[in-house]
């Protein structure tokens, strides 16, 4: 990694990325590669033949070919004990729900707001598969003052798991864009399953890959200067990650080896994906030693563009709309978001505004 005072700027490459992996994992990703290949030959087929009979065995073809890079995949995330794959985790009942939310988040006919809705469902699920296993006799009650006053006000009686030990510590770490969302959704599940209403702090980092190279060169740059967030804040907690898409690792990566050459202990690091692919999970998990991740679906490969294949395209773009002129800040995008999400999520926005604050003052 290259720390550049000048610039302050924090810079990981590609390559460094590759050094985590195991000769296993290349052998793994090689050969996922090639059955890949095989995808797109039908995938073209599929997308240009006319006839009936040539497209009904393209599409039993790509059949099998998605079943034998699945069962791969699951060989691959069974020997590590990092990775939590929705359907591989959780019961055969609860798959066709996962593949349905994801099916609606590829599908190109899927509009803003439709998105959003199946995003939000997604980070659902994903709190559920990591949190929602947590048994035993230690229960949170929940009394609730109802709309119901005749004969006397009501109030009803909840009786929940109590995850506050796993969840009192967080702080949601903000790889700003696309991620914007997922986090508030992710804090404001923190929120509802705590007995005491807690609402996590936020860390804002702003984090870019260098478009101009591929998936072999690419660089991940970590500005400083318009990033927000407390160093002595991120000591010793729970760091929660919350992207739609992990395609290579590098961003989180770069994020988390900063804070570590910082002097940052981190108590565990957590990384929630809509969708994941397999090489930047196992990058991830070689790369960090505590950082578990959960993903609502794995996907098999990159392009040499470095984007998810079969993927859903540009998740930010999806969630926040693209910009017109220039990118916009945080508080734009917050702003772009409109009242619904504003009075869903005030407890966040209130967190987000005030560290953006906090840190510009301190700064200033």
């Amino acid at each position: 990694m290259v720390y550049s005072l000048s610039m302050n700027k924090v810079i990981l490459k590609a390559e460094d990325l590759d050094g985590y992996l195991s000769a296993s994992d290349r052998d793994f990703i090689a050969n996922m590669d090639r059955i890949y290949r095989e995808v797109m030959s039908c995938c073209s087929i599929l997308d240009t033949s006319q006839l009936e009979k040539e497209r009904k065995k393209e599409e039993e073809n790509l059949i099998l070919l998605f079943n034998a890079m699945g069962s791969l995949m699951q060989e691959i995330c069974g020997a590590e004990n990092r990775l939590h794959v929705y359907s591989f985790k959780t019961p055969q009942e609860s798959h066709p729900e996962a593949s349905r939310v994801i099916a609606k988040l590829r599908d190109y006919r899927t509009g803003n707001e439709e998105f959003i809705y199946y995003i939000q469902r997604a980070y659902e699920m994903l709190f559920k598969l990591a949190y929602g296993g947590t048994t035993g006799s230690n229960k949170n009650y929940l009394i609730v003052k109802t709309p119901v006053n005749i004969p006397v006000q009501n109030f009803a009686v909840h009786k929940i798991t109590n995850i506050d030990s796993k969840i009192g510590n967080t702080v949601m770490c903000v790889m700003l864009r696309g991620a914007l969302l997922p986090s508030m959704i992710m804090s404001k599940e923190i929120q509802e399953y705590s007995s005491r209403g807690y609402v996590t702090p936020f860390a804002l980092f702003k984090i870019r890959r260098d478009e101009t190279r591929h998936e072999h060169d690419m660089e991940y740059i970590l500005d400083l200067d318009r990033s927000y967030f407390n160093l002595e804040d991120l000591d010793g907690r729970d760091l929660i990650f919350a992207d739609p898409m992990n395609a290579t690792g590098g961003s989180l990566v770069t994020v988390v080896k900063y804070l570590l050459s910082e002097g940052i202990k981190p108590k565990s690091i957590q990384f929630f994906n809509a969708i994941a692919a397999l090489k930047g999970a196992l990058r991830v998990v070689r790369a960090l030693e505590n950082c578990h991740v959960y993903t609502l679906w794995m996907d098999p490969v990159l392009n040499e563009a470095a984007y998810i294949l079969p993927g859903l395209g540009d998740a930010g773009d999806r969630i926040n709309g693209k910009d017109t002129e220039l990118p916009r800040n945080i508080i734009q995008l917050v702003a772009d978001y409109g009242s619904n999400i504003a009075r869903l999520y005030r407890a966040q926005l209130r967190q987000i505004e005030e560290t953006v604050l906090n840190t510009q003052l301190k700064n200033d």
